[in-house]
């Protein structure tokens, strides 16, 4: 399926979802004078101060141009996210697509005054109306980054790059003579069921997944079942960015999903020779969007913010210091990303990810008869549980 039959497919699903969000704040009409502060939930990695390397940082500049100082509390996974902003007292999040439609959805967060944003026509067409924050014509961010969750692996192990994540879910074999057994690892959110409903559509076409997060209750089933075979070789579920890092360094973990940051740390480490791919059955990915709080307390300096995070100093330094790729094309061109950086974090691979979103009930692809993401975070907790 195409990456834009993918982005179609959900439009009746997120209109759903919009006729039932609850009354939203009506959006800010002019920037006014900042309030001194922004305080946002991110990923690890996507707010930088030079305090780790002097090279990366697209705060300080903002700080002293705007007069709001930026605080941020990082999180693991989606569902962290989502707790955070529904507690309040946050501006903004970086959040990806299984979050951002139950943030809508929740009325957690507000809609965008796009005429505050001058340089919205830069973003990425692709991700201009992307259904992810984009509802009815309302935008309810700014995009971000994007990237693929990668096959991280101990090049020691495997001379070559493994061609299918079967290395991380079917005990084997390694090249090195030995079993995946306790030397792999997987990521302990719940949206990481879609990854075996993925591997599963792409090895079990019998199954019929279309899409690996509309899955009917077989194929659901299906993939609870491979998750829970896993269950037996993986080592742990990471959560922790510096946490998986160690495992690899310290700890025997030879294999895992994970994330480019923790690729670019781990070379750059020069303890364990990494190297990480995406294999033959695509990977399922991240398209983050920056949101603001329906109830953001610096309202005015989140607004600053969003802007700033279409500058290249932000992109580019994000994407050069994550290995994401940014959501401004021209980005791309900046120097710290070396000329092919870009294609280097996987800019050719839109079309092979499938960007995560929230699963719903009422899915198109599979007629209306999903089962929905509460199903999902039961079963997943069942099986890293060992229940």
């Amino acid at each position: 399926m195409s990456i834009k039959s993918k982005l179609a497919g959900t439009t009746v699903a997120a209109a759903l979802v919009f006729s039932n969000m609850a009354a939203q704040a009506e959006p800010l009409q002019s920037i006014g004078e900042g309030e001194g502060e922004v305080a946002i939930v991110a990923w690890p990695g996507y707010i930088e101060r030079g305090e780790t390397d002097k090279n990366y940082d697209w705060v300080t500049g903002f700080e002293k141009e705007t007069g709001c100082k930026v605080t941020v509390k990082t999180a693991g996974s989606s569902d962290e996210m989502v707790s955070l902003m529904n507690g309040g007292g946050f501006d903004l999040v970086t959040a990806s697509g299984d979050a951002s439609v139950r943030l809508i959805r929740g009325g957690t967060v507000q809609e965008i005054n796009m005429a505050l944003i001058p340089d919205y026509s830069k973003v990425d067409p692709r991700l201009q109306n992307a259904n992810w924050h984009t509802i009815d014509g309302k935008h309810f961010g700014v995009p971000w980054q994007w990237g693929a969750n990668v096959l991280l692996y101990n090049a020691d192990v495997f001379e070559n790059a493994p061609q299918s994540w079967s290395v991380v879910f079917e005990e084997q074999t390694l090249p090195d003579g030995k079993s995946n057994k306790g030397r792999v690892e997987a990521y302990y959110g719940t949206i990481y069921l879609a990854d075996a409903a993925l591997y599963l559509m792409a090895n079990k076409p019998e199954l019929g997944i279309k899409d690996p997060y509309e899955l009917t209750q077989a194929q659901f089933d299906a993939a609870v079942e491979l998750l829970r075979g896993q269950r037996q070789i993986v080592n742990k579920y990471w959560s922790d960015v510096v946490a998986q890092m160690d495992d690899f360094t310290n700890e025997g973990v030879v294999a895992s999903t994970s994330w480019p940051y923790q690729v670019n740390a781990l070379r750059a480490g020069g303890k364990v020779r990494i190297g990480s791919t995406v294999p033959k059955e695509g990977a399922t990915g991240w398209a983050d969007t920056t949101m603001m709080h329906a109830d953001a307390p610096h309202p005015n300096c989140a607004y600053k913010w969003l802007n700033h995070s279409l500058t290249n100093v932000a992109q580019a330094g994000t994407a050069s210091w994550f290995g994401s790729v940014p959501a401004v094309t021209s980005s791309c061109e900046d120097p710290i990303l070396g000329g092919n950086g870009c294609v280097v974090n996987g800019a050719q691979l839109f079309a092979r990810i499938h960007f995560w979103k929230t699963p719903e009930k009422d899915c198109p692809t599979q007629g209306g008869a999903c089962v929905p993401y509460k199903d999902w975070v039961a079963a997943v907790q069942s099986v890293q549980s060992g229940q």
